[in-house]
């Protein structure tokens, strides 16, 4: 589903616009909560996506951070939010789809407590080195860990992240004994990365993009079943002799309860929002790739990722505090 044309997948948000897209309109202002620090690429997308859908629903929106607890405050201030549509939600999938994996007492039902929107992005994951790392390819650097055990460490933005059990995976395929560093965000991983603290990052392209095509660190794989619109030059861990693939998503929910009617008003808005050419393109300097897709296939696509991720994490034996 992920990698169906834009084109195809947009042509019915389209449908029934104008007026209907007015519909029901309320003068209270729209407030999209993303759980993660002002900066990231949740953040970046929900901001880009707010100045986008204003037009279309004739109201204000603003965005709101709430940071913390790998995106759960967010979530569960949505849960007990009021289903009028003007309480939204812009997450990345780990908070519906593998963190209820992790925690025993996760706060919220990923499914029964929210209502799908709209998806708004997909992307996969990149496997950037920095100064530490030997020079070469993917199979010279999981040689390189393999003799050197010691240094088979690899950070990531967060303890119970995709990025944290893609790590896993490979480590799995390598047959190397891959150590997790974990980080409070991609900046500062970022950070130790390019410093030589730490030889390896699996996270989004967007935490490592720049720094990549400044020269500064190596983008030497992405995850994803084919290669990287916004890089288009790196290949995927498959052709690089790998067999691991991970990604993921990020999307808009409400609370539970909402109606159907203001959730397609909603939903139609963001359909018609990345079908600008401008808003695909900004999304892709993120490192990401601009897909709508609506309610119902939202549902579905967070249940695929649900079902994925369940076997990997529960062998891992890792759980969240």
């Amino acid at each position: 589903m992920q990698r169906r044309q834009f084109a195809a997948l947009t042509a019915l948000a389209t449908t029934g616009l104008g007026s209907h897209a007015l519909h029901a309109q309320s003068s209270a202002p729209i407030r999209i909560v993303v759980g993660f620090p002002p900066g990231g690429s949740a953040d970046m997308v929900a901001r880009l996506l707010a100045e986008k859908i204003r037009p279309g629903l004739g109201q204000n929106v603003i965005v709101d951070n709430k940071p913390g607890a790998g995106g759960r405050i967010a979530m569960s201030e949505i849960k007990r939010s009021a289903p009028d549509g003007n309480t939204l939600v812009f997450t990345p999938s780990g908070p519906v789809a593998t963190q209820p994996w992790l925690y025993a007492q996760l706060g919220y039902d990923p499914v029964k407590d929210f209502t799908p929107i709209a998806l708004v992005s997909t992307f996969d994951f990149a496997l950037t080195v920095g100064p530490a790392a030997p020079p070469g390819d993917v199979k010279a650097l999981f040689a390189w860990l393999k003799a050197n055990p010691d240094k088979a460490n690899y950070a990531t933005s967060g303890a119970g992240s995709v990025p944290h059990f893609t790590g896993q995976l490979l480590g799995q395929a390598t047959g190397v004994n891959m150590t997790h560093v974990a980080y409070k965000g991609g900046a500062p991983a970022a950070a130790d990365l390019m410093g030589g603290q730490i030889p390896l990052m699996v996270d989004t392209a967007s935490e490592t993009i720049e720094q990549y095509r400044s020269g500064k660190l190596r983008i030497l794989a992405v995850t994803g079943e084919t290669r990287s619109k916004s890089l288009p030059e790196v290949p995927t861990l498959k052709e690089a002799g790998i067999n691991v693939t991970a990604d993921a998503f990020f999307a808009l929910y409400g609370p539970p309860g909402m109606s159907r009617e203001q959730t397609m008003r909603i939903s139609r808005a963001v359909g018609n929002a990345l079908r600008e050419q401008d808003v695909q393109d900004k999304i892709l300097t993120f490192g990401l790739q601009a897909t709508y897709a609506g309610p119902d296939e939202l549902a579905a696509l967070q249940a695929v990722h649900l079902k994925r991720w369940e076997a990997p994490i529960k062998a891992s034996g890792f759980k969240a505090e």
